[in-house]
């Protein structure tokens, strides 16, 4: 178990690395690598929403890394 969640980390680090670097479509497939480890990680599943939707609608060249929701 502990292995595993070791495992889970680092594929997680690693693709939150390329989300900050606005590497959204690799940002999304180390997220979905995590979620291979665990299906239910709350936080990979959240940044794979959050890149999709950056794919999508690119931030501004100021974006800071912060998610700014736009509905409620």
């Amino acid at each position: 178990m502990m292995e595993q969640k070791k495992e889970l980390l680092k594929r997680y680090n690693e693709a939150l690395q390329l989300y900050k670097s606005r590497q959204w479509k690799a940002a999304i497939e180390g997220f979905k690598k995590a979620l291979e480890v665990d299906p239910d990680d709350g936080p990979s599943r959240l940044y794979v929403q959050r890149s999709e939707e950056y794919l999508a609608n690119p931030p501004g060249d100021d974006w800071d890394g912060v998610f700014v929701m736009k509905t409620k």
